[in-house]
C-alpha cells in the first residue's frame, strides 16, 4: 500500500519516518487524605505528544535534513499531516540528529505537541491590591493596573510562565498568594505583570 508523504508546513517528507507515535495524556492531582490514601483530581486532558524516528538516504540526504531543520527554526505552530492519522495542529518543539551524518545517510528523530485550540485564555487588566509596603519595586499605598491570566484546564504555572515571557521563579515570587506551585485551579486568577 502506498502512502501519501507526512507533511509539517511547507515541508513535505521524501519518504515517511519509519516509526511514528502518539501519547495521549491526562493531568492528574493526588491530595494526601487522613488514613494514608489519597484523592484523585482529573485536571483535564493535555495535549498530544507526537514523536517519530527515520532516516534520509541517498544523494543529498543531510540536505534534506537541512531543510527539515530549516522548517523547525520557524516559529508558530503548523499542520501536521501524517497519512494515517488526523491533522493536527502542532509545534515543532524537538528535532534530533541521531547519529554523526553522511552525505547518503541521515537517522532522525522529533517531537510535535499538538495545538488543539482548546485555550482560550486572555490577558485581563485588573486593580491589584497593592503591595505591602517592604515589597521591592512600588512603594506601599499604590495601586496599578496589572494583567491577570484566568486558569484554563490544563494550564500549569509553567506552561503560564512560558506563555508570557517569565521565568517560573518570577511568576511565583508575583503570585504569592499561590501556597503551592503545582496545584492551580481552572478559574484561578494569575498575575503575570
Amino acid at each position: 500500500m502506498q502512502l501519501t508523504p507526512m507533511r509539517f508546513k511547507e515541508y513535505i517528507w521524501p519518504h515517511n519516518p519509519r516509526v511514528y507515535s502518539i501519547q495521549y495524556q491526562r493531568k492528574m492531582a493526588s491530595h494526601l487524605v487522613p488514613g494514608g490514601l489519597s484523592y484523585l483530581q482529573d485536571m483535564g486532558r493535555v495535549n498530544r505528544v507526537l514523536e517519530g524516528s527515520g532516516e534520509f538516504v541517498g544523494e543529498g540526504a543531510y540536505t534534506q535534513f537541512g531543510s527539515l531543520a530549516n522548517v523547525f527554526y520557524s516559529k508558530g505552530p503548523g499542520l501536521l499531516i501524517h497519512p494515517i492519522w488526523q491533522i493536527s495542529n502542532a509545534y515543532f518543539v524537538s528535532l534530533r540528529l541521531e547519529q554523526v551524518p553522511r552525505p547518503d545517510y541521515v537517522r532522525y528523530s522529533f517531537t510535535f505537541w499538538e495545538d488543539d485550540g482548546t485555550y482560550q485564555g486572555k490577558l485581563d487588566t485588573q486593580t491589584a491590591p497593592p503591595p505591602p509596603p517592604n515589597q521591592p519595586g512600588q512603594s506601599g499605598g499604590q495601586s496599578g493596573s496589572r494583567a491577570v491570566h484566568v486558569v484554563q484546564a490544563g494550564d500549569t504555572l509553567w506552561g503560564i510562565a512560558a506563555r508570557y515571557g517569565l521565568t517560573l521563579e518570577g511568576l511565583v515570587a508575583l503570585n504569592p498568594q499561590i501556597k503551592n506551585p503545582n496545584l492551580i485551579f481552572p478559574g484561578q486568577e494569575v498575575w503575570v505583570e
